[in-house]
């Protein structure tokens, strides 16, 4: 990592940060990295050298404006899918870690465990597959995403499963939890639950079971282990209400979700326009 520090006289900052997202810029770096036996890198030293074009600081401003006008409803799209997806969380654990569901002031609570509710062992309610790998190289851009640890890395034409599905960090992001309402490929350093056994209560659930590494050498969540752990299953009745309370709010969330993806596009459309004067502001 380097930082740079821009000249205030100069350049507008966010008209910088756009401008490394340009083509031209990219046309620059790509020119000027050395490749090392492990990972290519740029030179730092003879960063300052590299070229620049830039218009008058009143048409960086225009510009930058015009961008920042993107990601200011994306940044707001995603506060607001954090607030629904956090409602949701605080519900589940109103509900089935406080335990003041509906109607509970009506059912008696025998070792901890209201009464028509059981605990049972993970593997028997989802067990965790396997995910299959997909090099980044293999995959041909597409319309379904593609999860490994640390969420979606990518595209792919094909899904490896159908939606809805929960994918379970197995290597890496050790124990993180997604949630996939379309069909997708999970890559093999997560495991995933199929559409025949995941729910949101089971989404909700794995996030609040905290998984834990298990593995001294490298960073890997056993399979064995998940499935030996509890979980707390309430009446058909109360998983029902708890579907219909939340599943509003994942709408919400994936339509922000794919409003933000229409945003980015246009945004990184209009980007390279912008820089090289093709569209004026």
């Amino acid at each position: 990592m380097a930082l740079v520090r821009p000249d205030l006289g100069k350049i507008v900052p966010r008209f910088l940060h756009y401008y490394f997202m340009s083509p031209a810029w990219r046309a620059v770096v790509e020119a000027n990295t050395i490749s090392g036996a492990t990972v290519d890198r740029i030179p730092i030293k003879k960063f300052p050298d590299f070229d620049v074009s830039i218009p008058s600081i009143s048409k960086q401003r225009s510009i930058s404006d015009t961008l920042s006008a993107y990601d200011d409803l994306i940044e707001n799209n995603r506060r607001r899918i954090h607030l629904l997806e956090q409602a949701a969380r605080l519900l589940y654990k109103e509900w089935f870690v406080h335990l003041r569901f509906p109607g509970h002031e009506h059912v008696k609570i025998v070792d901890g465990v209201p009464e028509g509710w059981e605990k049972k062992k993970l593997g028997d309610v989802a067990p965790l597959k396997y995910g299959k790998a997909l090099k980044s190289d293999d995959r041909v851009p597409g319309p379904f995403p593609v999860y490994g640890s640390s969420g979606v890395v990518g595209t792919h034409t094909k899904p490896l499963v159908l939606g809805p599905t929960i994918i379970v960090g197995r290597k890496g992001n050790v124990g993180s939890v997604y949630w996939s309402p379309d069909d997708c490929h999970p890559i093999d350093t997560v495991y995933f639950i199929d559409s025949e056994r995941c729910s949101l209560f089971l989404y909700y659930a794995l996030k609040q079971m905290n998984f834990i590494n298990t593995d001294v050498a490298v960073p890997g969540l056993n399979r064995d282990f998940a499935h030996s752990r509890s979980i707390l299953i309430a009446d058909q009745k109360i998983l029902r209400l708890f579907d219909e309370t939340v599943t509003p709010l994942h709408q919400q969330m994936e339509l922000l979700k794919r409003q933000n993806a229409s945003l980015a596009g246009a945004r990184d459309l209009l980007l390279p326009k912008l820089m090289n004067g093709e569209v004026a502001v």
